[in-house]
């Protein structure tokens, strides 16, 4: 179950910019997280996701906008704070642990300035918290992919961090370990109460961890906002592919209605174009057998749980259903089409144009 929100702001960014050899990598970046929240930067490689991080973090420095943390301006207007200084952990992609130290001397790396008792405390705190007490003699070379993680992650955290950063930190791993991982890292977090920041390119990733979840497009965030909200009120056609299967059909304005192929539904709110561009998803399609149907299965993916079945229309647009694994059509089946209206967006014309010359 998500986090519910206090309004106490751990980081923000206000119109963060960034460029690197004279291509804008950031453009006009700003949101806030808050106490407690964990929030997910999801895009394609090179949409501005790490560099989000590692300006937060410190390593590199904004050419606009200010960024804060705890309300207090860490870089900005010129002037920046160095990483150290910050109280903003952080877990690479590899981890980045000292091999030839214990998981014991790597947790303790960060709290030097502490005494031995407080260091001791904090070790035994940070080992229990991750899964990882009585592994504190180990190496790295000695820890499954998964250990390494949670000792990554206990290094981060065992400092008391105002926020934690994450880059990509589960793309070492393969599939089933991925999932085991996600479960445990967030149930870290959660525990310790962690307001944090993770940059991922995967969508489950992204919506089973954050409370919201940003969508990044060259730079740009399109979108912020809970998985569910992204998931079915995409605001940018970009979004609304990035995030799940998405097909688009023409509509045409009449009376506050939309007339498509699919049928015809109200408008919840006014249109100035007469044409316009629906998105549906597969999973609001569904189809049976009838020889008089008007579609024709011109293609079916088997992905083991279900088939993802594709349909060309008697317009000729072209349309994904999600069907059970068990419900197998053949090509050139005719097939009769039903729709469930209530979850498809409206986009105009110059939207779709937008998004298709970026």
């Amino acid at each position: 179950m998500k986090q519910k929100m206090n309004r106490v702001s751990v980081v923000s960014l206000s119109g963060v910019s960034k460029t690197f050899e004279e291509k804008e990598v950031l453009r006009g970046i700003t949101f806030d997280i808050k106490q407690g929240e964990i929030i997910s930067l999801l895009g394609p490689s090179g949409c501005g996701k790490t560099t989000i991080l590692r300006l937060i973090a410190g390593f590199e420095l904004p050419d606009e906008g200010v960024i804060s943390v705890k309300g207090k301006p860490v870089a900005g207007m010129g002037f920046s704070i160095p990483p150290d200084k910050r109280s903003v952990g952080m877990v690479f992609q590899d981890y980045a642990l000292f091999p030839h130290m214990t998981v014991a001397k790597n947790v303790l790396y960060g709290l030097k300035g502490f005494d031995r008792e407080r260091q001791k405390k904090i070790l035994s705190g940070m080992l229990s918290l991750s899964g990882l007490s009585g592994y504190e003699n180990r190496y790295p070379h000695q820890l499954s992919g998964g250990e390494q993680q949670r000792v990554a992650v206990a290094r981060a955290l065992a400092p008391c961090p105002n926020a934690l950063l994450l880059d990509e930190p589960f793309s070492n791993l393969d599939a089933d370990m991925r999932a085991r991982m996600r479960t445990d890292v967030l149930n870290i977090l959660r525990k310790a109460r962690t307001t944090a920041i993770l940059v991922t390119h995967d969508r489950e990733e992204a919506f089973s961890l954050g409370d919201r979840v940003g969508v990044l497009n060259y730079g740009h965030l399109e979108q912020l906002d809970a998985p569910e909200v992204l998931y079915h009120q995409p605001k940018t056609p970009f979004v609304a592919r990035f995030v799940g299967h998405a097909d688009f059909i023409t509509g045409e304005v009449i009376n506050r209605k939309v007339v498509t192929s699919l049928g015809s539904f109200s408008l919840l709110s006014p249109l100035q174009e007469k044409k316009c561009m629906v998105m549906i998803r597969p999973d609001d399609i569904d189809l049976a057998a009838d020889d008089d149907g008007s579609a024709v299965l011109v293609d079916r993916t088997f992905l083991g749980s279900e088939n993802i079945i594709k349909l060309r229309l008697a317009s000729g647009e072209i349309v994904r259903s999600v069907q059970p694994s068990t419900n197998v059509y053949l090509a050139g089946q005719r097939l009769r089409v039903s729709a469930n209206l209530d979850h498809v967006v409206v986009f105009p014309l110059n939207k779709i144009e937008e998004h298709q010359h970026k």
